[in-house]
């Protein structure tokens, strides 16, 4: 397991992340979210990202008292998305990003991708799900 605390009272990756995107934003909600994942994807790659964006999270959700809204296959599936947009993209500013990228600021994009159901489960919440309605951008296969 990947230790995510910092070493002798240094922040962690995902708090030096949060320190970035919150400097200009005055909530975090759904931007900032991605603007967080957009940053752990370009330093560290979509791999390590998924770990770092999902363990922060996992340990925020735990320390606002709130365990259960923390889901596996969301946080990844997020990841994924931004990865695969940013991996076609050669911009280094956030908002340019945003601006080609525009479905990525949907709070609702993985309906296009997930039964809401499926989401919401229990197998969703705890492990990683594969999509059940549409494959993602890069699983389609060109025949």
């Amino acid at each position: 397991m990947t230790n995510d605390h910092g070493t002798k009272g240094e922040p962690s990756p995902f708090t030096e992340l949060m320190g970035e995107v919150m400097a200009t934003a005055e909530r975090f909600g759904h931007r900032q979210h991605v603007h967080l994942t957009w940053l752990a994807v370009r330093r560290y790659g979509t791999g390590a990202a998924v770990n770092l964006i999902s363990d922060g999270i996992q340990r925020t959700a735990r320390y606002a008292g709130v365990p259960q809204k923390y889901n596996v296959t969301v946080s990844r599936a997020w990841v994924e998305l931004v990865g695969h947009h940013a991996g076609e993209s050669d911009t280094a500013d956030f908002d340019a990003f945003a601006h080609q990228h525009p479905s990525l600021l949907d709070k609702k994009l993985l309906t296009r991708f997930y039964r809401p159901a499926t989401l919401a489960g229990t197998p969703a919440r705890t492990d990683w799900v594969e999509p059940d309605l549409a494959p993602f951008p890069w699983q389609h296969v060109d025949g």
